[in-house]
């Protein structure tokens, strides 16, 4: 396991550094890849982690490797389910730049930030603007409520950082300090802040959000949501752990649902819909790790104090993909 910096917090993460001269030169110089508007099906990936903390950069690859050929239009390191809470600095900056190296500038990468401090989250997206990724999905850790000015001038910084779109995200379920459809529609007037990752369960908040800024921002949906519903209503795609156990059928769903082949596409969602229930009812990464070992990928348990997935819902999960046929 990688020896930590002698500064750390007391959650034992790796303290934030200062960003070195030379990679904000290179995140600002470097061209970014013209992929256009994104779309489209973007797993959040799992995070394989071995029992001594070391990022099993194989596993992930093949396992990009494996989406990219089923058809997913990009890929997301770092978002909930690749346990970014639970990830230090160095695992977190291993995970990105092994997601990108095995991406190939084959489909865009999008990278998750996170922190407590604009400090912090700036350094981050610089950091991975430099390794060559092509999207920063913004993440507000707090600890304490931070009022709506507050939550503006974080996602602004990040959006400030590098020149490289910018995903905002918000999960009301597990965030102590929301994106308000006021703040999202300041941050939607900068012009790096293209897109938006609601993971609520109120899909009526997501074409609330359509309404207010839909002109300049695409909104992504989240496994909480029903995919096809959201795409009705004017969504650009979605974002979500389920992706990354069911890519090809994700895939296939959306295809139908941008050719407005509604029936069609309903009659491919609703068994889907068992592997969203599933993600929602058991631990997120225990679900998908949990998933993906059943596939074959030794991506390992979610990091402690997660539990596993248990032997009820290895069963129920099985149960939903061989359904959908995903699992022989």
């Amino acid at each position: 396991m990688a020896k930590r910096s002698s500064g750390t917090r007391r959650s034992g993460r790796t303290e934030a550094r200062a960003v070195a001269p030379e990679v904000i030169a290179a995140a600002n110089a470097r061209p970014a890849r013209d992929w256009g508007r994104l779309h489209g099906v973007y797993p959040y990936l799992v995070s394989p982690v071995d029992r001594q903390g070391r990022v099993m950069a194989p596993v992930l690859r093949r396992l990009c490797d494996h989406l990219i050929e089923s058809g997913v239009h990009g890929l997301t390191p770092l978002g909930s389910t690749g346990e970014f809470a639970y990830l230090d600095r160095a695992q977190r900056r291993a995970v990105v730049e092994t997601t990108i190296a095995a991406a190939r500038g084959r489909v865009p990468v999008v990278a998750g930030v996170a922190a407590t401090t604009i400090a912090d989250a700036v350094a981050q997206a610089r950091d991975y603007a430099a390794m060559g990724a092509d999207g920063i999905l913004a993440i507000l850790e707090a600890y304490f409520p931070i009022p709506d000015d507050g939550v503006f001038e974080y996602f602004a910084a990040i959006a400030r950082a590098p020149a490289l779109p910018v995903v905002l995200y918000t999960n009301p379920q597990f965030q102590r300090s929301d994106l308000s459809l006021p703040v999202i529609r300041r941050l939607a007037e900068i012009e790096t802040v293209r897109y938006i990752k609601d993971a609520s369960t109120n899909t009526g908040r997501l074409l609330s959000i359509i309404n207010a800024v839909g002109d300049r921002i695409g909104v992504f949906a989240a496994s909480a949501h029903i995919p096809a519903a959201v795409m009705l209503i004017g969504g650009v795609g979605w974002m979500a752990g389920p992706a990354n156990i069911v890519p090809r059928q994700s895939v296939e769903l959306y295809n139908l649902c941008r050719a407005g082949r509604w029936r069609e596409a309903m009659a491919r969602q609703r068994p889907l819909w068992a592997i969203n229930q599933a993600f929602a009812k058991y631990s997120l990464a225990a679900c998908i790790k949990g998933g993906l070992e059943l596939q074959g990928f030794a991506v390992g348990n979610p990091l402690p104090p997660q539990p596993p997935l248990s032997a009820e819902g290895r069963a129920e999960v099985a149960k939903a993909l061989r359904s959908v046929g995903a699992l022989d």
